[in-house]
């Protein structure tokens, strides 16, 4: 006889069917049939589970469905588990997977190397890689027991312990000032500066941009900072004020008043320091190190220096000019036209110098903005022809009456043949820009398909012709290489260059990739705020500079206000005068007289107010010196000082994130991609965990929100970790790895 089961079932119970049912107290789950305990075991006892669901399985007690539901487990595992029963029975739950035969990879002898890699603290992926073998295998040694994985680190504080401790040192130094007795040193000149001191800390706001360090430092942070830039004293070092300097540039803290938003204490924790200067004493230290023209000389450093790592990319410079509003009152710089605004606004005229990807090298600032030949005459090519290395000798350039020393690209602006002239015969510099009086129309028969490599890699194809030209006229004019791309629409777009060692087809890719240096402008406008004022000040120009006569200036813009009326009024006394009206009707005839009449007296009287303007015109100069004007008229340049630091670190900063961004390129990630998933990586929260003993500095990133993300940037913590960093002021080696399920054991 059947005895049946009464379907009682005890409060907090999790029923599997209305007969099976489970209970857990504490870390034990009980298993009852009916009102009757049947099995029980730990809550992570994972192979005791197994077994039991197999054989309520097995036994009919339940069904795989019933199963599935109450304990969330996949199907696969429950059916896993119902064949090993079968096969084996109950004991193949608990078999010693360590007594079986040895794998033919993994032998004794790897096992042991293993382990000491593990005992050293190497990461899986690491040793899996010195090892020679894949990833899942050295895994599965782990999850078998064959290999022990060692708690990596000791716990860290986390926020909220951190947060109650640095509120609490308010009441002594101030918020997050923890070390005492170093402040106070550095305060009476004992030591030089806070030492680098990590401790282990949990989920630390915006820790991921600690994975940007290599590149900067590979970039030259802090290349000729200590012996260029002006002294430092204090508690905070140079390095200190220029490493949090490039991390809110990363970070997109555009300006040093917002990092009063940012827990000081916690940025500190990515600097190795208790907290980050005060917003007053950050900007005191940065006025220390651009004192005088420091800022401007480590500049001009890392100009040479990044020229020196890449003498490829020094040999095609773009340049061109990018308007720095400026909307205060301080001063009333000159207006200049604004091509993103379409207005004439008030500011300077930064020149920035690019590489063929849009690297910049440098910039130079113009207050009086005498246009780009100027600039280029007198600040830029001079510069170059002493920082570009591996320039071609005398030797060289006569042996080859068509290699250049190195190649300038413009737009429409440099257009001049004097000027392409006079740096080919005198410095055999190449010059490119478009064309702009192109003539006429080329026949289409004369252009051929090309493909074209672009400096960025990306291969493209383009209907391109070339033939020779002779620009410019009188003692100026010069035969050129003209290039045409011929578009879709039909448009053809000339190029003139005095480049004459290359093939069409690179001209072709070095002068359509200008675009390069637009998306430059547009990306540190919006994510690095280059525009921004860096302090407020100004500072007297040069008496000798030479600025436009403000007289001269209103009686211009007199004489175009005069010439366009007349021009207007020439027109309509010409229309009158071939369409005139007949005489048969006397009224219209008298009123067309009277209407001609008017506009000829108009016509006169501006003609002779245009001579009279241009008569003052000539005795008027057209520039005058600075010193000349009147005191109304006077104005002033900003501060240079913090502005050449920032645009600087900026420089550095957007050389950085390029760099890791093409690590992470690849076939589903593009450039924009990339920059997109660096933009997310620098603000990710981060476990920073130092162990001195071993000198290792582990940086635990926090994972993204895709799989897809988390792989891209185990592919670059890779790279990162194979480049072997060690972080400034330590001999800590940094190590970046993604939190793992097993983080923190």
């Amino acid at each position: 006889m059947t005895q049946l089961l009464l379907p009682f079932v005890s409060p907090g119970v999790t029923q599997v069917n209305p007969r099976v049912s489970v209970w857990k107290i504490d870390d034990r789950w009980t298993y009852f049939l009916g009102r009757f305990p049947i099995y029980s075991h730990r809550e992570d006892d994972q192979r005791m589970f197994r077994m039991i669901i197999a054989q309520l399985i097995e036994s009919g007690a339940c069904r795989q469905t019933e199963v599935i539901d109450a304990f969330g487990v996949s199907k696969s595992s429950v059916i896993r588990a119902q064949n090993k029963l079968r096969k084996g029975g109950s004991e193949a739950f608990f078999i010693d997977r360590r007594g079986r035969k040895c794998g033919t990879i993994l032998t004794p002898k790897v096992l042991d190397q293993a382990q000491r890699f593990l005992d050293e603290g190497l990461s899986r992926k690491e040793i899996a890689g010195e090892l020679g073998v894949k990833y899942d295998t050295f895994r599965k040694a782990i999850n078998d027991g064959r290999l022990k994985e060692r708690a990596p680190f000791e716990s860290g504080t986390n926020k909220s312990t951190r947060s109650v401790v640095d509120a609490a040192a308010a009441d002594g130094m101030g918020t997050a000032c923890t070390r005492v007795e170093e402040r106070t040193f550095a305060a009476f000149g004992v030591c030089d500066g806070a030492p680098v001191r990590f401790e282990s800390c949990l989920d630390v706001p915006k820790g991921g941009v600690l994975c940007a360090l290599p590149a900067l430092l590979a970039n030259g942070l802090l290349e000729g900072a200590e012996q260029l830039l002006g002294a430092v004293k204090g508690y905070y070092t140079t390095f200190h004020i220029l490493l949090l300097l490039a991390f809110m540039a990363l970070c997109r803290i555009k300006t040093v008043e917002k990092m009063r938003g940012h827990a000081p204490g916690e940025f500190g924790k990515l600097l190795g320091l208790d907290r980050i200067p005060e917003v007053r004493c950050l900007r005191k230290k940065m006025d220390d190190l651009s004192a005088g023209d420091t800022a401007e000389q480590w500049a001009c450093h890392l100009s040479r220096h990044w020229m020196d790592m890449n003498t490829d990319a020094a040999g095609t410079l773009y340049i061109d000019g990018h308007v720095r509003v400026y909307h205060g009152d301080l001063t009333k710089p000159p207006r200049r036209y604004v091509s993103r605004e379409r207005l004439c606004l008030r500011g300077t005229t930064d020149y920035w110098v690019n590489d063929a990807i849009g690297r910049p090298f440098f910039v130079v600032e113009k207050t009086v903005d005498a246009g780009l030949l100027k600039t280029l005459r007198t600040d830029i090519v001079p510069r170059l022809l002493t920082d570009i290395p591996n320039q071609p000798t005398k030797q060289e350039l006569r042996a080859n009456p068509q290699q250049c020393r190195f190649i300038l690209v413009f737009d429409r602006e440099g257009y001049s043949p004097a000027f392409f002239k006079q740096m080919w015969e005198k410095h055999r510099i190449g010059c490119m820009t478009y064309h702009k009086h192109p003539g006429e129309i080329w026949p289409e028969e004369r252009f051929a398909e090309h493909e074209v490599s672009m400096p960025n890699g990306e291969t493209v194809t383009m209907e391109l012709a070339e033939m020779g030209s002779r620009v410019g006229s009188g003692k100026d004019a010069m035969w050129m290489r003209e290039v045409r791309k011929l578009t879709e629409s039909g448009h053809q777009t000339s190029v003139i260059s005095t480049v004459y060692e290359l093939p069409p087809t690179q001209l072709g890719a070095r002068m359509f990739s200008r675009w390069c240096q637009e998306n430059f402008f547009r990306y540190m406008m919006e994510h690095f705020a280059i525009d921004l004022l860096q302090e407020y000040g100004t500072e007297k120009l040069p008496d000798t500079e030479r600025v436009v006569n403000p007289a001269w200036r209103v009686l211009d813009r007199s004489r175009n206000s005069i010439q366009n009326k007349l021009r207007h009024r020439r027109a309509r006394f010409t229309e009158m005068t071939m369409h005139p009206e007949s005489e048969d009707n006397a009224a219209k005839y008298e009123k067309w007289m009277t209407k001609k009449a008017k506009l000829l007296e108009q016509i006169e009287q501006y003609e002779s107010d245009l001579g009279t303007l241009k008569m003052k015109l000539k005795e008027e100069p057209k520039h005058i010196t600075w010193e000349e004007l009147d005191e109304k008229d006077k104005f002033f340049g900003l501060l240079p000082g913090r502005k050449r630091l920032m645009d600087t670190v900026k420089m550095i900063s957007y050389r950085a994130e390029t760099a890791m961004a093409g690590l992470l390129k690849g076939p589903t990630v593009d450039m924009a991609a990339a920059r997109r998933l660096l933009q997310d990586l620098y603000v990710t929260e981060a476990d920073i965990l130092p162990r001195p003993k071993d000198n290792l500095l582990h940086v635990r990133i926090h994972n993204a929100s895709r799989p897809a993300a988390n792989a891209a940037l185990a592919q670059l913590f890779d790279g990162l970790n194979s480049a072997e960093v060690c972080y400034p002021g330590t001999d800590m080696r940094m190590i970046y790895e993604l939190v793992s399920k097993n983080a923190g054991q």
